[in-house]
């Protein structure tokens, strides 16, 4: 499923094929959040032509609404979404966090009360590989416990052991053909979690690993911790996917830590707020001095928004409340992350990626509104 290319000499970076039954995904990657069976703002064709190679979906989500018998009929999610390239379906796991006033964990599973409508909905390791057979995912993610960053040290080994018991038994349960299946890691920035959870993990043999419970409101440097903890455990043989991230410089510092594969909903979230990406960082577009600002988002970029309208109008847009002004920073926010991708993989094919590193952590300079923002995206996300 998974072939190991090469490894940058300088860094951890690794250049990667994942294979699904959808087809290949060139690694490092960043998978568009489809939570919905929808990446907010963008069509499928758009996606496409900016050169999507895989989304994400979320079981929990798509469970309640528009629920299974649909999906079901629809003849998967593929189908109904009309995307023919691979899904990876999250497994319902992290909104263990996000909705924790609203559920209840018990040995075997977690107990909801549906954000829609308050009605009463059981979530375990064989409810959750059932939901994700259904949806017919290329990649399905084990049912994980994700506790907060800051909870207490017994309540972190706790959600460790029934991570680990509740991978056992989603390890069990039956697939969609040529569905694989993620193990997660969990130990928050506990060594000796990280490690244990990581070896009984291995020991499973899943067909890659995710390291979870980051990008939940712990400091950055608590959450390359998190990552830096897990990895030395995971084999090199399999892809290694950090759950949620991140900004464009985390994704390229964890590439440098190992890691193969992301998702965040960033791109298209700070856009709905009027935040365009660059190269070097983020800019507010709504501020006036882009009011006769007639040039494109970035210098050199080959979106359709960069290409076609200029900083002054997009601008215009926003403070109009124009939906053409979010869909065109979408299309933007998330050519820059994908392009980004695909500049990591040619610099580590070329041998060059620890320079390409070093100058792009130099050059991109983080907002703090947008690290706000992606605080309050990942916190807020049910």
């Amino acid at each position: 499923m998974f072939e190991l290319l090469k490894t940058d000499p300088a860094t951890k970076a690794r250049l990667g094929k994942l294979t699904t039954a959808h087809g290949v995904v060139d690694t490092p990657v960043f998978m568009s959040v489809g939570t919905q069976a929808s990446v907010k703002a963008l069509d499928p064709r758009e996606l496409r032509e900016m050169g999507t190679q895989i989304i994400l979906g979320n079981t929990y989500h798509l469970n309640l609404r528009p629920g299974l018998d649909i999906i079901r009929a629809a003849g998967g999610l593929h189908r109904f979404m009309n995307w023919e390239r691979p899904i990876l379906t999250d497994s319902g796991g992290f909104q263990v966090f996000s909705l924790a006033k609203i559920r209840k964990v018990k040995a075997h599973g977690v107990e909801f009360r549906s954000h829609l409508d308050g009605s009463l909905l059981f979530i375990g390791p064989k409810e959750s590989m059932e939901i994700q057979r259904v949806l017919g995912s290329d990649i399905a993610m084990v049912f994980d416990e994700c506790p907060p960053h800051d909870a207490p040290a017994r309540e972190q080994k706790l959600a460790v052991e029934r991570t680990i018991r509740w991978a056992r038994e989603c390890r069990e349960q039956p697939r969609a053909e040529g569905q694989k299946v993620f193990g997660i890691v969990q130990g928050g920035s506990n060594p000796a979690l990280r490690e244990e959870c990581a070896k009984a993990l291995v020991e499973m043999d899943f067909d890659g690993y995710a390291i979870g419970g980051v990008s939940v409101g712990e400091p950055e440097p608590e959450m390359m911790k998190a990552i830096e903890l897990a990895e030395p455990f995971l084999p090199a043989g399999k892809a290694r996917y950090a759950m949620g991230l991140g900004t464009p410089a985390q994704m390229v510092e964890l590439i440098a830590r190992g890691v193969d594969m992301f998702d965040c909903v960033l791109p298209t979230r700070v856009a709905r707020n009027g935040t365009a990406y660059t190269r070097s960082g983020a800019i507010g577009l709504k501020g006036a001095a882009y009011k006769t600002d007639f040039g494109p988002l970035e210098a050199g970029c080959e979106c359709f928004a960069c290409r076609n309208f200029t900083r002054a109008y997009l601008r215009h847009l926003l403070r109009a409340d124009e939906i053409l002004g979010l869909r065109m920073l979408s299309v933007h926010n998330s050519h820059i992350y994908l392009k980004l991708m695909a500049d990591v993989r040619a610099a580590i094919a070329a041998g060059t990626f620890a320079d390409f590193y070093r100058e792009f952590i130099a050059g991109f300079k983080p907002s703090q509104k947008v690290m706000a923002q992606r605080t309050q995206a990942k916190v807020a996300e049910v």
